[in-house]
């Protein structure tokens, strides 16, 4: 061959060469890539990363001040899960009383009206009664027969010790004194069983002869007077007649009624701590006090009552509350105020205190309870956070003086 063609011949594989490298030479390479074949490069850095933190809003301590944002310090707490059901409000059966007359007779004076406050034992009023005349009546004549009995027996023994008379005589003597106080204590209970006290028992004898036929009415618990179902001059007593006069309740502690569904009752017991509130109003705790083993035939519910103190008289009975009945708790690590906690761009963020003012800090909730929610993570016990007032916070996010 001749020189000539053999450099056509070679100018010709290296066009060839040139095109098939264009064609399937990055494809190869690729392929070497995948399989390990060829080092890949790092990428190239510019400098170096720089740390992304949370936006820090700047505030001093007049500024605080005047936003009036409080501080608390975070830390661990008992979280509680409740079960809610709806309540009322209901007097307490033992402090309840209805004032009721013993005897015939017709109202003479009433002391007390509606809506009064009285005490144990307080006159309320006073009844005219016959049958309270006779019985006083009765009482007197027989303490009187009685001290003469009895001082009559006391001479008797004197002069039977000193053989003046008989011992036969003596002994008839003590007979009768027995007998003499045996009739007076049965006028005295008969006075008990009417209404008369004690001490208007022992004034009888003392008492202005008008007054023996007015019986006084009394309070049997303290109380207010909640219903009066007579006015003076009714005739009150049997035959028909009203026996009611008053009825007084005592609100110092009134029961929370409750109906609990039978699939909630396994986790309900007598002893439980109950929280008790009314929308837009008062808040208290109570205890329960009995849960019914029978269920209601129509609700298949089960009547459930806790005792609620009301010092106040806040709570009034027939009230619709809601009552929260704590059927579990357990310790948590940290626990914030719920509105210490913002929505910020679909997170919820809290607002922890640095040197120059206020870090949001992004947070994962967990259980609430009574105002309060735990935290599972992004905060730690110790660190003190904006615990109210944090709406100003949230909007200078979006200032651009905030740091990022």
């Amino acid at each position: 061959m001749s020189p000539r063609k053999s450099i056509l011949l070679l100018g010709l594989a290296a066009v060839v060469a040139a095109v098939a490298f264009a064609v399937w030479g990055p494809k190869v390479l690729t392929l070497r890539k995948m399989t390990g074949l060829v080092a890949t490069e790092a990428p190239q850095q510019f400098g170096p990363q720089k740390e992304k933190r949370n936006p820090v809003i700047r505030m001093d301590e007049e500024r605080i001040a005047l936003a009036k944002i409080e501080q608390i310090k975070v830390g661990p707490a008992t979280m509680a899960t409740r079960l809610s059901v709806p309540a009322v409000i209901a007097p307490d059966a033992n402090q309840v009383a209805h004032v009721s007359v013993k005897l015939s007779g017709t109202v003479a004076e009433l002391r007390k009206n509606i809506g009064d406050e009285v005490k144990k034992g307080e006159i309320l009023g006073a009844l005219e009664s016959r049958e309270v005349a006779d019985a006083k009546s009765e009482y007197m004549a027989a303490r009187l027969s009685n001290d003469l009995q009895q001082d009559l027996t006391t001479r008797d023994k004197a002069a039977w010790g000193s053989k003046a008379i008989p011992e036969q005589q003596y002994i008839r003597s003590r007979n009768a004194a027995s007998q003499t106080a045996m009739r007076l204590d049965i006028a005295r209970q008969k006075l008990f069983a009417l209404g008369v006290d004690e001490s208007e028992i022992v004034a009888i004898p003392q008492a202005p002869e008008g007054t023996l036929r007015l019986q006084n009415v009394r309070a049997p618990i303290s109380g207010r007077v909640v219903e009066r179902k007579v006015d003076l001059g009714t005739a009150v007593g049997r035959d028909n007649l009203e026996t009611e006069l008053f009825v007084i309740v005592d609100l110092s502690r009134v029961w929370v009624e409750m109906a609990v569904n039978s699939s909630d009752l396994p986790t309900v017991r007598e002893g439980q701590s109950v929280a008790v509130s009314v929308r837009g109003g008062s808040v208290g705790t109570g205890k329960i006090i009995f849960v019914s083993p029978l269920l209601d035939k129509d609700t298949r519910a089960a009547r459930v009552v806790a005792t609620l103190n009301n010092p106040d008289r806040l709570w009034r009975p027939g009230s619709f509350v809601t009552a929260a009945i704590t059927v579990d708790s357990r310790p948590v690590a940290v626990a914030v105020p719920a509105v210490a906690v913002q929505s910020v761009n679909g997170r919820n963020v809290v607002f922890v205190r640095t040197a120059e003012g206020f870090e949001k800090r992004d947070v994962v909730l967990g259980l609430r309870d009574d105002g309060m929610v735990e935290v599972t993570s992004g905060l730690a016990a110790g660190e003190t956070i904006a615990s109210s007032n944090t709406f100003p916070l949230k909007a200078e996010l979006s200032k651009p003086g905030v740091e990022e």
